[in-house]
């Protein structure tokens, strides 16, 4: 995918030249899942990996939109508060609507997009698509809305228009996002600081399951519901103000997996802390060593693991990996690996054939490069 040939898919498309680009990154998490809904710490970085989209106003009411990957042709009328019914397009239609909501004049545009960020890998492709245009519509109509607003309007579509109860996390890295750091993120009072990421004789790499997990009508939104009744019991607004030591008080009263998914989540805020202090003196053991706990707590606690992926983190440990987990909203997906430099080549061939020779499916290895944020690109 090229930014040339999104142009000439335009051109003939729409039959003229004139479109502004733009793209907007998935992202990477190392650490701190699942804690963003949870008013916590997350330690996310945007990738190369990107959605781009060349965009212009078409002087109507009209929008009009092709997606390049999927060929696929949609368009809407931006008055219309119903939209379009199948899910893909209603990322668009939600960001629409989110920017006029916040007083932006948008009018009608055409639109042809596309992108290299795998789908349903827990790179967040979604939030890659709503910061994309959420920039576009931003610039092209005088939007003045500052990044943190951006994200914002992509995390509302999630929440209105697609029906996932998504935290701030994806759509913050997505817009924030800088070439050679990572970003620890307040996910409550959206206070960040960059961490200049240079792992000097390391490297991330994605190991993809090719296992798709759909988030939306999933279990994911049954996992934020448990936090929150456990918040309400505990009268704190989010999980993050509720103490170890209360939680085990109300141990007793709460249900059983309720409790598990609170324990999850307050030892994943205290490993978001010591992986902080773990890279500020170049601890990369120690990072690992947290990856790990990260995920054995998603697999036992939290349970948003499935047998692929616990597959994957047991062969990174047997590989000698130095820290592996499930990346994401869980339920397939990646694993986020921190690998020594020599044992990468090793690691990738070793994990490739094993897995296929497991599952009969092919899983795909993806280096990590950390890159920018949301961006117009000509």
């Amino acid at each position: 995918m090229d930014i040339q040939e999104i142009e000439k898919q335009f051109e003939q498309r729409f039959g003229y030249k004139g479109g502004v680009c733009f793209a907007a990154p998935g992202r990477i998490n190392l650490i701190g899942e699942h804690t963003d809904y949870n008013g916590g710490f997350v330690f996310p970085g945007a990738v190369q990996q990107c959605i781009m989209a060349c965009v212009c106003p078409n002087k109507t009411r009209k929008v009009r939109a092709y997606a390049l990957d999927l060929d696929g042709f949609f368009e809407f009328t931006i008055d219309n508060p119903e939209g379009p019914k199948t899910t893909h397009w209603r990322y668009l239609f939600g960001v629409v609507r989110e920017m006029m909501a916040r007083g932006v004049e948008i009018t009608g545009f055409d639109a042809v997009y596309a992108g290299n960020v795998p789908l349903g890998a827990g790179m967040s492709s979604s939030a890659a698509l709503e910061s994309c245009f959420a920039t576009a519509l931003n610039e092209l109509f005088d939007g003045g809305l500052d990044r943190m607003t951006l994200a914002r309007v992509g995390q509302d579509t999630e929440h209105k228009y697609v029906g996932v109860k998504c935290g701030i996390m994806d759509q913050f890295i997505s817009m924030h996002g800088k070439a050679g750091s990572l970003v620890r993120l307040d996910c409550r009072s959206g206070e960040y600081e960059y961490f200049p990421w240079d792992p000097i004789g390391y490297r991330l790499v994605l190991v993809n399951s090719c296992v798709k997990h759909i988030l939306v009508g999933s279990p994911y939104n049954d996992r934020r519901e448990s936090c929150e009744r456990v918040a309400e019991r505990a009268g704190v607004e989010t999980l993050r103000d509720c103490s170890r030591e209360r939680l085990e008080a109300l141990r007793p009263i709460l249900d059983p997996t309720d409790y598990r998914r609170a324990h999850y989540v307050l030892g994943e805020e205290a490993r978001v802390m010591a992986v902080s202090e773990a890279l500020k003196r170049g601890d990369y053991r120690e990072v690992g060593r947290q990856m790990y706990l990260t995920h054995e707590g998603l697999s036992k606690d939290y349970e948003v693991s499935c047998e692929e992926m616990d597959f994957l983190v047991d062969e990174a440990r047997r590989c000698g990996v130095t820290g592996s987990r499930i990346m994401g909203g869980g339920f397939g997906g990646c694993t986020i690996n921190l690998v020594s430099e020599e044992l990468y080549d090793a690691f990738v061939a070793e994990v490739a054939a094993n897995y296929k020779q497991r599952f009969d499916r092919e899983c795909k290895i993806i280096p990590v490069v950390i890159g920018d944020g949301a961006r117009r690109v000509n």
